[in-house]
């Protein structure tokens, strides 16, 4: 495996490279060349789940000196859940380095947020790992703890949407899927959220139930920048 350009995407050098192959293994893979000869990612994610925790609570709880626990707690499951992970990864194209059993692979694994996801926390551990606290640190704040004002909307965009729109006044949040595209193994759905005839929002995944998650969170970030705009 290449690791060259991942490297360059997340601007780390790993000293030994094969954490790193670890942490993109995933156990299907692991499956069909033989679990004893090939290590899987699912202890290294269980390590860059825990790295992961630490990093985001020592940041919010410096940057967010009023906020009282039970928010930090809830913003903290926004940032580190599976649809925010999901798209942090996808922001330097990890998924096009997971390597994948071939059933896996046919089944549309790769675009699979619960696999990108444990990728990601993986690879989190395997930093860790490789170069300690401070280098998966910087990855984390690169990566992860940015845009947090958006990110703490992903955390089920759709009910947050349809409280929002309930409390305006504007009715309930319809779903469409518009489009498909890719093979029957690995179809992509593309998703439309609007109210009352005026489409809010799309998003693009490969399933349906997280296109119209991204559609709604796409929705949430336009609204939210429409009010800043009406402020300013």
């Amino acid at each position: 495996m290449d690791l060259s350009k991942l490297e360059e995407k997340i601007g780390y050098q790993f000293k030994d490279r094969q954490l790193a192959i670890t942490a993109l293994t995933h156990s299907s893979y692991a499956n069909e060349h033989g679990r004893h000869d090939c290590e899987y990612n699912e202890r290294m994610e269980f390590l860059g789940d825990a790295v992961l925790e630490v990093i985001s609570s020592d940041h919010l709880y410096h940057n967010y000196p009023d906020m009282p626990e039970g928010d930090l707690s809830k913003l903290r499951a926004s940032i580190v859940c599976e649809p925010t992970l999901w798209q942090c990864a996808r922001d330097f194209d990890l998924p096009s380095y997971i390597r994948l059993g071939t059933g896996e692979e046919k089944t549309g694994g790769r675009q699979r947020p619960s696999v990108v996801s444990d990728a990601m926390e993986a690879l989190i551990g395997a930093i860790y790992l490789d170069g300690g606290f401070s280098a998966a640190q910087a990855f984390v704040l690169r990566f992860v703890l940015t845009d947090i004002e958006d990110k703490k909307l992903y955390h089920d965009s759709k009910t947050t949407l349809q409280e929002i729109l309930q409390n305006q006044g504007r009715g309930l949040p319809v779903y469409e899927i518009i489009s498909e595209s890719g093979p029957d193994h690995a179809k992509m759905y593309t998703a439309q959220v609007s109210a009352r005839g005026k489409v809010l929002g799309t998003g693009e995944a490969g399933s349906k139930k997280h296109a119209q998650q991204e559609a709604a969170y796409n929705a949430l970030v336009a609204m939210n920048k429409e009010k800043a705009s009406h402020i300013i």
